[in-house]
């Protein structure tokens, strides 16, 4: 089974939305043949809790104006250093750097297939990598 097209359009807005606000290294995986509850993950990182909420907050509101679609859980959001956006079709994991190095995430789901992100995530992330951010 594979991730169906609602997640992925899901995945990708997600994706988008955190590479608006700065966010670091996303990535998506498509963890439906290992999960039952969800199709896939979105996994970000920011520098410091602000950014964190940042990336939440433009997250969720580009998923409700333009999906019409709200988390049916939200986790972490006190601490700001790991919020999870629980949209029972995708998950999102926003986490501080520090977290995201401790927990690697990535790690857990390696096995599992990547979900390509738009040119516009994923250019946005090289072009920070060498210091010249498009304006």
């Amino acid at each position: 089974m594979t991730a169906t097209e609602r997640s992925v359009q899901l995945v990708r807005l997600a994706a988008e939305a955190a590479a608006d606000k700065l966010a670091d290294d996303i990535l998506a995986y498509d963890v439906s043949d290992q999960l039952v509850i969800t199709d896939a993950f979105v996994l970000c990182s920011a520098t410091n809790d602000r950014q964190v909420r940042a990336i939440v907050d433009e997250i969720e509101e580009r998923l409700r104006v333009e999906a019409h679609v709200k988390p049916v859980r939200r986790e972490g959001e006190r601490e700001g250093r790991w919020v999870l956006l629980d949209y029972v079709d995708i998950v999102v994991h926003v986490q501080h750097e520090e977290d995201r190095t401790f927990y690697a995430l990535e790690r857990l789901w390696k096995d599992c297939p990547s979900i390509p992100l738009p040119a516009a995530v994923t250019q946005a992330a090289a072009q920070r990598a060498r210091g010249t951010v498009a304006e």
